[in-house]
């Protein structure tokens, strides 16, 4: 085996996803402290340094207690390296959490015991299955009551429609949760005293009839744990590590990992099932992990991650090749030819050079706006990867700021918020007023905080007669500019200057499509390099 198909086989990279609430963040966290990366949750501290920093690093998340951008953690657990994506868990930034799925290869499903699947598992799960990525189930919570575990096995199976294999079996919940027996290991694990240190290997069991389980838990428990699993046996089908690699069986962890419990259990599971970095779609070929050129591609621009700095840094998944930095890429887009000197490894904000990265790993590429999102970086191959799109925004508002004075510089700071993907911003043809687009209702607090913190212009957001945009386009350039030409008052620009056709009602929109029946009113944009 060469080095570069070692260092794939040893890649783990995966995402989070889950409905607000769930305790993803939390479980976040603890997953970093079982992997080393720190050694306080809530307080992340990493090699050693006294920054301090959280997976929720964004002003606007620390107050509300939400994750709304998704943040990158790299961390070495038993030999193998995890590149580990938090995405935003509240709905109103989904767009954010469907390109950071484009980068991962397997996720971890977050579920609240108490609620089971909620609407926005629910949706995240749908973007999961659209890509056949493998899922592995937390159960989380498991220390205050919950559903019965039987009724939510039948939950994720109904509602999903994915087999279920438990992983672990949960003993009790709420204050007489004493602990999970692990069936794929047949071991018990009990819940430590201790909420500090790292679990035991636990009880090595010879089975479930072992003694050594009357031992350790009172007798109704022990009975009751014999039952359940007798019938978990008979009734869940044997782990199938190709099925969960096609997506159609997730295995079923159960825990609490505000209590450090059951956390390292998965992690274990991680190490052993989860997927290592897979082939990318491109345009024209599929690209292999194992593949000696170096190609990678831009899924994510985070603008102002330091404060202190105006600085954007774009997050790319490195699909092929050993990368050393200094390396002198081809920008697929311009065809121009960029050294990067200054790549990044990260755990949340704080960062470390990369001095080198391997297929799977996410680096961060330090830039002043030359990349976009979808852009693809390669050692001279003319690729383009595919899958990142766009969507059109359900809510628009009109934007200005409060000091006149300040249009240019809101211009400016709307075009990058536009290129970082947070949101969709449009000039208007008639009367060059901004438009800003979004996914759901809190983005526009967070636009106008970020707008204020970031960059220093206060701003109005203001409500609009507008129903929805849509990208038009047409292979005829005559045919598209007639169409163009007749619709000014309803048209607008985006920040790539592809024209948008803003609807003022659902009628508007539908008798545009009537009377133009060529033109394509397109309701997501693909954005490739």
């Amino acid at each position: 085996m060469s080095k570069l198909e070692e260092r794939v086989s040893n890649r783990r990279t995966f995402a989070i996803i889950a409905h607000p609430d769930a305790g993803k963040t939390t479980l976040t966290e603890k997953l970093l402290l079982f992997g080393g990366a720190i050694q306080l949750a809530g307080a992340v501290k990493t090699r050693g340094e006294q920054r301090r920093a959280r997976s929720d690093w964004m002003k606007v998340e620390r107050e509300r207690g939400i994750s709304v951008a998704s943040s990158v953690m790299t961390f070495d657990y038993e030999g193998k390296t995890f590149n580990l994506l938090d995405t935003p868990g509240h709905e109103d930034f989904s767009e954010d959490t469907y390109r950071t799925l484009t980068a991962v290869d397997s996720s971890v499903m977050v579920l609240d015991g108490a609620k089971g699947i909620e609407a926005q598992t629910r949706k995240l799960f749908e973007v999961c299955r659209l890509r056949d990525m493998p899922i592995v189930t937390f159960i989380n919570k498991f220390d205050r009551e919950s559903l019965d575990p039987f009724e939510l096995l039948d939950d994720i199976e109904q509602t999903l429609a994915l087999d279920v294999v438990p992983a672990s079996w949960p003993i009790g919940m709420g204050r007489s949760f004493l602990g999970c027996y692990d069936l794929f290991k047949d071991r018990l694990v009990l819940v430590s005293k201790d909420k500090n240190n790292h679990l035991d290997e636990g009880i090595v069991c010879n089975g479930i009839d072992d003694p050594k389980i009357d031992e350790c838990l009172p007798a109704d428990y022990a009975a009751k744990l014999r039952e359940d699993v007798e019938m978990v046996r008979e009734l869940c089908p044997a782990f199938d590590k190709q099925a969960f690699l096609d997506g159609t069986l997730t295995p079923v962890y159960f825990g609490s990992a505000i209590n450090n419990f059951g956390v390292e259990t998965l992690l274990n599971g991680l190490t052993e099932m989860a997927p290592s970095p897979v082939a990318a779609v491109t345009a024209d070929r599929t690209v292999e992990p194992t593949e000696t050129k170096v190609s990678g591609f831009v899924f994510k621009i985070q603008a102002n991650m330091d404060p202190k700095h105006r600085d954007r840094i774009a997050f790319l998944r490195l699909v092929s090749g050993h990368f050393k930095r200094g390396a002198k890429l081809k920008h697929v887009r311009s065809g121009k030819t960029l050294a990067i000197h200054n790549p990044v490894l990260f755990l949340a904000q704080d960062r470390e050079l990369a001095e080198e990265a391997w297929p799977g790993d996410i680096i961060g590429l330090p830039n002043h706006g030359n990349l976009r999102i979808g852009d693809a970086l390669t050692e001279g191959e003319n690729i383009r990867f595919t899958g990142i799109p766009s969507f059109a925004p359900e809510l628009l508002q009109k934007v200005r700021p409060v000091d006149p004075m300040r249009a240019k510089h809101l211009s400016r700071a709307l075009i990058q918020i536009a290129e970082e993907g947070a949101a969709r911003t449009f000039k208007t043809r008639m009367g060059s007023e901004w438009v800003v687009g979004v996914v759901g209702a809190l983005q526009f607090e967070v636009l106008a905080d970020r707008i204020r913190t970031e960059y220093d212009i206060p701003v109005n957001f203001e409500q609009t007669e507008l129903y929805t945009a849509r990208w038009v386009e047409h292979e005829d350039h005559l045919e598209l500019k007639k169409f163009l030409d007749a619709n000014q008052a309803s048209l607008a620009e985006d920040h790539d200057d592809a024209p948008v056709f803003l609807a003022r009602n659902a009628w508007h929109l539908e008798r545009a499509e009537k009377d133009w029946p060529n033109i394509k009113f397109r309701h997501t944009k693909e954005q490739m390099s």
